[in-house]
This record gives C-alpha cells, structure tokens and sequence, in this order.
C-alpha cells in the first residue's frame, strides 16, 4: 500500500496573510493619524485672536467700540483671513494674539463686506524684533464637501481663545435673502454658505471651519440667535479668491448691471418655459444699465454672453449673479431675453458695483453724524442725484437738534453751497470752527425742502 499524502491546512497561510494585512493597516492607520494630527496642530497654531477698537458714528459724536474676534494665518508672510464685520476700514486699533499667546500689532489689508471677509497683515517687523513665530494653514477644497461631514469650528467664543467644537456639515449650499449683515452694508449676494451644526458664538467670527485633516474648508461667519445648531460659513473657495484680490489690490471690484433676480420655481408654466430654463428678472433698479436697456420686471433672461442660465431654485441666483460680478467694469454684456411672445437681445454696459452704504463723518460741534449720498442709495429711493448727506445721528441739546435736523435728512446745502462731497462739508464746518458764525442748512426730507439755522 501508498503510504498515505498528507495536505497542509490552508489555514495557517491565510492566518499569515490576515496577520500581515492587520500589521500593514495598522501602520498605514497610525501613519495616516499622525498625518491629520500634525495637519490640525499646524491649524491650531495658525489661529489667532483679534481684538478690534472702532469707531461708530450713529449717535451724533465719534464714538468707539471695542469687540474680539478671530481669524487664520494664511500665508508665510503673516496674511490673516477675517471676517469683514470683525475688521473693517472703521478700526483704529488691531492686534492679534498668536498660539505663543504673544500680541503684535496688525494693519488692514483690505476687506470686501460683499462675502464678509477682510485681510489683515502681521507687524512683521514687530515679529522679528521680539524674536517670535507663527505658522500658516492651508486651505481645502470646499466644493467637495457634503451633507453629514465632520468638520470643526476654531476660535475665541466670548475671549475663549483656542476653542475647538465639532459638528458636521448640515447644508452645503445655504441660500439667504437678506442681505444686509455687516454693519450695514450688503453681503452674500454672489456666494451660498455652508450652514454647520459645531458651535459657533460672538467670538468665533472669523475664525475657520477645518476637516479632519484640519485644512480650512470656511471661514466662520454667522449664527441665528435664539436657535440651536444653525451657523454658517463662507466657502473656502470663495475665500481664497478673495485673498488672491485682497492682497493684490486692497479691494474686490465688481461689475453692476441692477438686475433685482428672483426664482423660477412654480412660475415656469406662466412663462410657458421648460423646467431648469431661465432667470426671472424680479425688478430692475431705477437708473441702472439693465433699466436703460428696457428691461423690467417679469423678464426671463435666459443667456448671458451666450450661456444658458438656470435659476430655477434660489440656491442658483448667487453665481448667476457672480457670472455678472466677475465682469470687468465697463464690459459688454449681451442678454437674450424673453418677454412674453417676444425674444429681445439688449446689450448693456457694465457699471461698478457700489453700496448703498457711503463714508461717515461726525460734526461733532454740531452734535451730527453724516453719511455720504451713494448712487446706489439715490437709485433706492429715487434721489435726482448722489449728491447729499444723509443725517444717521443727532446729539440732543447741540445746535442740530436744536434747529431740528433729524435721522434720514439729507443735507444738500451748506451756507448755500452744494454738498457735492464729504470732503467739501468737512472743509465748510472747519470754518465754523475756527470762527463759530451761525451755519444755514438745507435739508430734503420726503421731496421736501427745509432750512436749518445752527447756532454755535
């Protein structure tokens, strides 16, 4: 007889393998860990604390106001990204304090209330001179972000610097109409957000919102008071737009054509358009390109410059707005329209977007805080012209008040020369300081004129 074939078991080589397999992902595991470690340390070393002094004139005097926010290092050479209602061209005084929990001093760079960001810049000198040190963060990809994903809000909630919440993303692409969220001026019109569920408080502005990896995927920007869970964002691909511009030139410029848009949803089949087609013109602002070219509300505008439009959902009109944006000031853009049973092809000329907000000054002999006249503001409320103060204070008891200008006079008149700049109403009241003399204001009111004695 054969002797009998005795077969190894598989068993022992498939264990070999497993075991292999479980050391190799382990290592790979430990390896990967140690990577999202170091990347949310650098991050946690790039964030820094901002502490603002501004000044405010809505009372009838200069005032000032101290607030706190925070911010993120972005460059090597000490670029700092913010909010724009943390820093705006009203600060006189900027610090931040870095993660060695040094203060060095900061200076404006530039801002862009439009998507709610500013730029500062470290004391550089001030650094090398103290010998000290930051590090910066990079940016992630914001679009590739989804519903359900872990993310982190770092900053300084009510002066608690280096707070770290967690949440995920609630909502990749959150629309809101008003659009009237720093200090006045107008924001969000060319950007969805992200809305988050970390928490976010007075404090946190500014600060960014990372991944895992702790790569910036936001900027933080806002919350809903009296509401759990509910805060928002700006898209790191926004922002790092608005860095490249900020630091380039100071300021973001864009076009204006005064088209007011609205969503197509339910209203397709009054058009008598196909769904996803379209752009429905709200209403047109008095004065603007798009009025002069004809256009009015209850328009479609289905191309622009050639390309199909689609602004079915609310969520769609911001970077349908953004394509007109992005213009360069004084561009040709040609629009095919429909109204009604007629296809009209208007070609308009792009403006400078401007807002509604202008300089402000404090009179403060006079006890009268101003705001100059912007041409958007004439075109809201059908002004002749820009020209003008708009009365935003009155101290009571000071020649103002006593004469009876109030909040939302507009100033026309100086001693009977026109107001046609701020600098002109500046020049006109160090006169009547340096030889007080009663002063004669013009004022329009509702289309009405009056006359206003101020008694020194």
């Amino acid at each position: 007889m054969k002797p009998a074939t005795v077969k190894e078991s598989p068993l022992p080589s498939i264990t070999r393998t497993i075991t292999v397999f479980v050391f190799a992902f382990i290592a790979w595991a430990n390896t990967v860990d140690a990577s999202v470690s170091r990347g949310f340390t650098r991050l946690l070393e790039a964030v820094v604390r901002i502490d603002v002094r501004e000044e405010s004139f809505d009372t009838g005097a200069r005032r000032f106001t101290a607030g706190i926010g925070s911010g993120v290092i972005v460059s090597e050479d000490g670029l700092i990204l913010t909010n724009a209602h943390v820093a705006s061209p009203r600060a006189v005084e900027l610090s931040v304090t870095l993660a060695s929990l040094e203060r060095v001093n900061a200076t404006l760079v530039g801002w862009d209330h439009w998507t709610d960001l500013a730029l500062l810049r470290i004391d550089l000198a001030e650094v090398k001179r103290r010998g000290l040190k930051f590090t910066h963060a990079d940016f992630g990809d914001s679009d590739q972000l989804f519903p359900g994903q872990t993310v982190y809000a770092v900053g300084t909630p009510h002066g608690l610097t280096r707070t770290v919440t967690r949440g995920i993303i609630s909502n990749n692409r959150r629309f809101f109409a008003d659009n009237r969220g720093v200090k006045g001026y107008e924001t969000g019109l060319f950007n969805t957000w992200l809305q988050t569920d970390a928490a976010i408080n007075p404090g946190n502005s500014g600060g960014p919102l990372v991944n895992e990896s702790g790569r910036v995927v936001g900027i933080n920007s806002r919350g809903y008071l009296g509401a759990d869970n509910l805060a928002f964002a700006i898209p790191a691909n926004i922002a790092r737009r608005v860095v490249a511009g900020l630091a380039a030139d100071g300021a973001i410029t864009r076009s204006y054509l005064g088209i007011v848009p609205g969503a197509l949803l339910d209203l397709e089949g009054f058009y008598a358009l196909k769904q996803n087609t379209g752009m429905l013109i709200n209403s047109v602002d008095p004065g603007s390109p798009a009025a002069r070219a004809g256009l009015r509300g209850g328009d479609i505008v289905l191309t622009i410059n050639g390309a199909p439009v689609d602004g079915r959902f609310p969520e769609q009109l911001p970077p349908i707005l953004n394509i007109i944006a992005s213009q360069p000031v004084g561009a040709t853009v040609t629009l095919a329209v429909k109204r009604g049973d007629q296809a009209l092809a208007p070609v308009l000329v792009t403006e400078k977007l401007e807002s509604r907000q202008g300089e402000e000054w404090a009179f403060e002999k006079w006890g009268l805080t101003v705001r100059k006249v912007s041409r958007a503001y004439a075109r809201e409320n059908q002004l002749d012209d820009d020209t003008g103060l708009l009365v935003i204070g009155v101290q009571a008891g000071f020649p103002a008040a006593v004469a009876g200008l109030g909040r939302g006079d507009i100033i026309t008149k100086i001693n009977q020369e026109r107001v046609v700049s701020l600098e002109l109403a500046k020049r006109l009241y160090a006169d009547f300081v340096a030889k007080p003399a009663p002063a004669l204001i013009e004022a329009e009111s509702d289309r009405r004129v009056s006359l206003y004695i101020l008694k020194p």
